[in-house]
């Protein structure tokens, strides 16, 4: 329909406080094409100037009455102002402290710390934790005797923790406070009651009924003349207390969805042993392990870290990395793990930290724009305005036929007759008549139709926890029902992620079982060694009991586990020798490091990482003879082709290697130390293990039901190819060996070396990319959207944040997925499964499908109702349907239709559809 067109600048309303005045429309240039406020290749992630640009074109005349949970633009920025001044307050503090500090000269008296209180359960005060971490004072922490004495301060220890039992978390949490916030009294039942009363044609609608009422009483008298007018309060009422509930109820819902947002859960470590817990539960005096990707839970200090590295951009407003070391080792609650890995003691939690107190001074708004509210939003508008026209016409035809002698009463008398009519009777019949035109408007505005979208994507969000899909913003239910493509992680989302070493090459030979090395002392005593010290995860043995507890990724919990199998005693390995530098896992290069110094003070570099990389650094190897020996073409050739069977039986290939390094070469300074980059090169090849991730049931039929549905699966993987061919057959992203063929499988490598023009031309053909970085998956999302694609993709790690930011919709994974990967998405997949992708997709298709059923069973009855009254009223001089009854028909038609059609769950024949697509005029037929 044309009347859609809504962005001519003669609909522009110049003076709306709320979209914008006409001098903001320069601003923001970079965000969007102001001729196509509706594209939705650029909905996700749009600035405020954006969305004042969507209600502009939108002619949305009330946006905040239309949808409850539309963005309230003035709301956000004095959000971003609060935020400013947070921000503020706490660098001018720092910054003061730093000037006193600067202050104290070589005659001056040292800055001592606050007077350690004796009372108490603890031997130190919040007071004085919450003075070092806010004011990060490097003096007074080693005043206290560093991190070493802080932690015997908090009666805990820096490696096992705290004891963890429910009387010594009682303890802390009475003397140091829980890690929660008090949030913000949400809206009573009242307020959103006073909200609808406040709707402009609600209002005109409520004096008409007064009019009404009163003309009523006076000309029938109170037993017959209450009859309209109270009729019509009564429905107006009914439609106040129903929108009222139902906004109520949403509100309700999005503050559970806020809150199971909130909830972050995560690794502590407390008597010795790694435990998942929520962040709520976390007490001063934890020690947390901190990784690539996490969010750092509560204000602590730094007690061991490796090329640790912070955004803290969410504190301070400023996009720096700081490197976190003994000099600067500070950490602030809601940061970021940029890079590196280590662990952190803490020292405060809750509404003790600059996070707590920030989120405690801001309230999370539960709603924002999405590109179909906004759409509905300027078709209501529109409908409103053409009411408007038709109620004019209306109330000019019938004041023209009354006061013209045209308009006779049931007994065949004329109504008005001039000169004759008192000038109250006149006025009654007016009133009358203005009524009449007024209920036309209030019916004309399809109510509905907003609410049966907020009702729709409400409604689908809260059935999509219950489908394991936790949606993060509110338009990627919609968005999901348009996707053309969805680009799958492999491991963990097709695969079960429950990794064990099923083969094992060490000594130049296959071993067979993998974990008999008994006759192989040196190579076992350097693999121990290796495998305890370059990992992320842990091993606790309970005392008196056999079983040990592995943790850590699914990756480093198997090679524990195969280390376990070998004769590793897991503590000892690791008290025999002490890390000096660590290289944390990279995806880009796909391996990781660490050095070390061994009890007789030799320096052994261990590096693991993808089996044909780490292969390509190796120049020797330990025989069956255990001896170190070098690498001829025979055995590297022997070795490759190891890695190729592996790969091909859909096992992932890790190597294990290690190299011996001169003392006097390492950096002795922590600073150049920090910087050092490990030796890749002269490696020997001590291992290469094969670990098995067997595909997720049901995987194959959700992979089917996409590809008839016309959603085409591809999977982008940082495994070998072949191992990542062997999956895609399995699961059935690829037919037969026929197809595995370039481009349809393709290399991370060969991929990024095509020009923009070529990736564009291979992007669709791509259906298994092997060997991927985090950058070749951002490549392939951009070129797929410039085809005109609407990509979903999946991701977990932090360097997949790009390509879910990218994406028309992120999906992250809710139990591998780092807090930065789930921070950049759309919507968390809780189980990790993509046949959980799949249900997400159905969802969004019923999003689409229900609204698209309520617009024409709306305007269906709306425009047959307009109709009618126009013709009867020209014609005729009178209405076939009365106030009354055209606010009865409207109540029905509108909120329970809404209710009806808005909550309708999806059903398989949605899967039976072609994708909308990105441009699709559904709404407009």
């Amino acid at each position: 329909m044309s009347f859609l067109n809504a962005s001519s600048p003669r609909y522009a309303a110049e003076s709306d406080i709320e979209a914008g005045t006409s001098a903001r429309r320069s601003a923001d240039l970079d965000d969007g094409d102001f001729s196509d406020p509706f594209d939705i290749a650029r909905t996700k992630n749009a600035s405020v100037e954006r969305l004042r640009r969507w209600r502009q074109a939108a002619l949305v005349l009330n946006a905040s009455r239309r949808f409850r949970y539309t963005l309230d633009l003035k709301k956000e920025e004095e959000k971003k102002q609060i935020l400013r001044k947070i921000r503020a307050h706490a660098q001018a503090i720092r910054a003061a402290y730093l000037f006193k500090a600067a202050g104290v000269g070589p005659g001056s008296e040292p800055i001592k710390p606050p007077p350690i209180p004796t009372a108490g359960e603890f031997p130190i005060g919040q007071e004085q934790l919450a003075s070092i971490s806010r004011e990060h004072d490097t003096a007074a922490l080693q005043q206290y005797g560093g991190v070493v004495g802080l932690s015997n301060l908090l009666k805990t220890n820096s490696e096992k923790g705290i004891h963890g039992d429910d009387a010594d978390l009682l303890k802390r949490r009475n003397a140091f406070g829980s890690n929660n916030y008090p949030r913000k009294k949400g809206r009573n039942f009242l307020m959103f009651m006073w909200d609808a009363c406040k709707d402009l044609t609600l209002v005109i609608l409520m004096v008409a009924a007064a009019a009404s009422l009163a003309l009523g009483i006076k000309s029938e008298g109170i037993k017959e003349g209450w009859y309209d007018g109270g009729s019509i309060a009564f429905a107006v009422i009914l439609v106040i207390v129903v929108t009222a509930i139902s906004d109520y109820k949403q509100s309700l819902q999005f503050r559970d969805l806020n809150e199971e947002k909130r909830n972050i859960h995560l690794e502590v470590v407390r008597g010795g042993r790694r435990v998942e817990i929520s962040i709520y539960d976390i007490v001063v005096g934890d020690v947390i392990p901190l990784n690539i990707g996490n969010q750092v839970p509560a204000d602590g200090i730094l007690i061991t870290g490796h090329s640790l590295a912070i955004d803290e951009s969410s504190m301070t407003g400023e996009s720096k990395i700081v490197h976190k070391d003994s000099k600067d080792p500070f950490l602030m609650s809601g940061c970021k793990v940029a890079d590196g890995s280590g662990t952190m003691l803490v020292t405060g939690v809750g509404i003790n930290t600059e996070w707590g107190l920030l989120m405690a001074s801001i309230s999370e708004d539960t709603g924002e724009e999405t590109p179909l509210q906004v759409r509905l939003n300027g078709v209501a508008t529109f409908i409103g305005i053409v009411g408007l026209t038709v109620a004019v016409i209306v109330l000019i035809v019938l004041l023209a036929r009354y006061f013209s002698g045209h308009t006779k009463n049931p007994d065949g008398s004329v109504q008005f007759i001039a000169g004759k009519t008192k000038v109250g009777d006149a006025i009654d019949g007016a009133i009358k008549i203005i009524t009449v035109a007024v209920t036309i408007v209030v019916v004309a505005v399809p109510e509905g139709l907003p609410l049966a979208v907020t009702l729709t994507l409400a409604y689908s969000m809260r059935k999509m926890m219950a489908d394991k899909a936790l949606v993060r913003r509110l338009s990627a239910c919609e968005t999901m029902g348009s996707a053309t493509t969805i680009c799958s992680d492999k491991t963990g989302t097709l695969t079960m992620n429950q990794m064990t070493v099923v083969e094992a090459y060490a000594g130049g030979k296959k071993i067979d079982p993998p974990h008999k090395l008994e006759s192989y002392p040196m190579l076992r005593s350097l693999l121990i060694e290796g495998v305890a010290q370059n990992t992320n995860g842990s091993v606790y043995a309970p005392e008196g009991a056999n079983d040990v507890e592995v943790s850590g990724s699914p990756t480093e919990k198997a090679i524990l586990q195969w280390g376990i199998q070998i004769g590793m005693n897991f503590m000892a390995a690791r008290s025999e020798s002490s890390i000096i530098h660590v290289f944390p896992f990279n995806s880009e290069k796909k391996r990781g490091g660490v050095a070390i110094q061994t009890a007789d003070c030799n320096i052994h570099i261990h590096w693991k990482g993808a089996a044909e990389i780490v292969l390509a650094c190796c120049t020797g190897y330990v025989d069956v003879n255990d001896q170190l020996v070098g690498m001829d073409e025979e055995k590297m050739t022997f070795f490759k082709k190891a890695i190729e069977d592996m790969a091909a039986d859909s096992l992932r290939c890790v190597a294990i290697a290690y190299r011996s390094y001169e003392k006097e070469k390492v950096p002795t300074n922590e600073e150049l130390l920090s910087h050092w980059s490990l030796p890749e090169d002269d490696l020997i090849l001590l291992a290469i293990v094969g670990l098995k991730d067997p595909c997720r049931p049901g995987v194959k039929q959700a992979v089917e039901l996409c590809q008839k549905a016309g959603v085409k699966v591809k999977m982008v993987t940082g495994d070998n190819v072949k191992t990542a061919k062997a999956i895609a057959l399995e699961c059935g992203i690829l037919n037969s060996y026929a197809d595995a063929t370039e481009p349809n499988i393709i290399e991370g490598k060969t991929f990024r070396g095509y020009s923009d023009a070529q990736r564009d031309e291979i992007a669709d053909r791509i259906s298994v990319m092997g060997r991927s970085s985090p950058n070749d998956k951002l490549l392939l999302v951009q070129a797929l959207r410039r085809k005109g694609h609407v990509v979903a993709v999946t991701g977990d790690g932090t360097n997949d944040a790009p390509a879910l930011h990218e994406a028309d919709i992120g999906l992250a994974m809710g139990i591998q997925g780092t807090e930065v990967a789930k921070e950049s998405s759309d919507i968390i997949i809780l189980d990790d499964n993509f046949a959980s992708v799949v249900k997400v997709v159905r969802w969004g298709r019923s999003v689409y499908a229900n609204i698209q059923k309520f617009i024409q069973f709306q305007l269906t009855v709306n425009v047959a109702a307009l109709v009618i009254n126009v013709v009867a009223a020209i014609s005729s001089g009178d209405v076939p349907l009365n106030a009354v009854q055209l606010l009865w028909v409207n109540l029905i038609m509108d909120t329970l239709g809404a209710l009806a059609l808005a909550t309708e769950p999806p059903t398989d024949h949605l899967m039976d559809r072609s994708p909308v697509g990105r441009r699709s005029e559904f709404l407009f037929f």
